[in-house]
Formats: C-alpha cells, sequence, structure tokens
C-alpha cells in the first residue's frame, strides 16, 4: 500500500506532501530513535516551528517535497536539477551516502549511520510535515 500511495504522489507532482501523508505511520520507538539519532544533523539542519535554513536547508515536510526545492536556500547546481521528489528510500540513502545519490551536492556529513539509524531519521522527519518555517537564514 506505502508504495502505491508513493507511486501515485510521484505521478501527481504538485501536492505530493498531503498525499505523502497518507502513508502507514511509522511505529512511536523508531520516531523517538529518530529524534535523538537527529541531533547530528542540528549543527546543519532545522525543524519544527520557526525552522531556519541554516548551512543545510530546513528539513520540514521533506517527505514528498521535490529535491532542491525549499524557499530561500541555496541549494548546488546538482540538488536543483536532481529532479526528484524526496521518498522514504531516498532519504535513508541520501543520509547514508549523499555524494552517491546525488553526486556534487555539498552535504558533506560522514554518517557511519547503519540503514536501521538512517530510517529512523527519516521516521522522525515524517512527523515534521509542512510545519510553518521562516524563510529568514539562521545567524
Amino acid at each position: 500500500m506505502r508504495a502505491l500511495i508513493i507511486g501515485v504522489a510521484l505521478l501527481l507532482g504538485p501536492g505530493v506532501e498531503a498525499l505523502a501523508a497518507l502513508a502507514p505511520a511509522p511505529a512511536q520507538a523508531q520516531v523517538d530513535a529518530g529524534r535523538r539519532l537527529f541531533a547530528r544533523c542540528t549543527n546543519c539542519h532545522e525543524v519544527g516551528a520557526g525552522a531556519r535554513n541554516g548551512f543545510g536547508p530546513q528539513l520540514n515536510g521533506i517527505v514528498g517535497r521535490k529535491a532542491g526545492s525549499a524557499p530561500a536556500y541555496a541549494y548546488s547546481p546538482a540538488l536543483k536539477q536532481a529532479g526528484f521528489v524526496w521518498n522514504e528510500q531516498k532519504l535513508v540513502a541520501f543520509i547514508r551516502d549523499s555524494e552517491k545519490v546525488v553526486p556534487g551536492n555539498k552535504m558533506r556529513f560522514l554518517s557511519f549511520m547503519s540503514e536501521k539509524q538512517a530510517a529512523e531519521i527519516v521516521a522522525y522527519l515524517r512527523t515534521q510535515g509542512a510545519v510553518a518555517a521562516s524563510a529568514a537564514p539562521k545567524r
């Protein structure tokens, strides 16, 4: 069912955030583990109300969002031209090896994370839907 929802979302393009929200919710333990692991990401990324772009873009609503499309963030040309919508599998792969997924991007995180840990971060990010974010860059 989840694959069907994601597949339809990819075909629909704009507005996929609402459709992505219909995918089954991750287990609370997985979300909690992801919240703890996301602490590694907070030097560059923010989530939640008032999240701002920093060295990396704010990640509210990342699942179902077109790659390279967060407002007011200066993406690398590689990510702007990636041409895909972030789904859970793509995010897990990107967290584990961003250069393999989008060669030439500017994320330089050597994760040393397992597939499970990356999936937990993505489960947490799914809970951070299209929360209002600040367009102002972090200072």
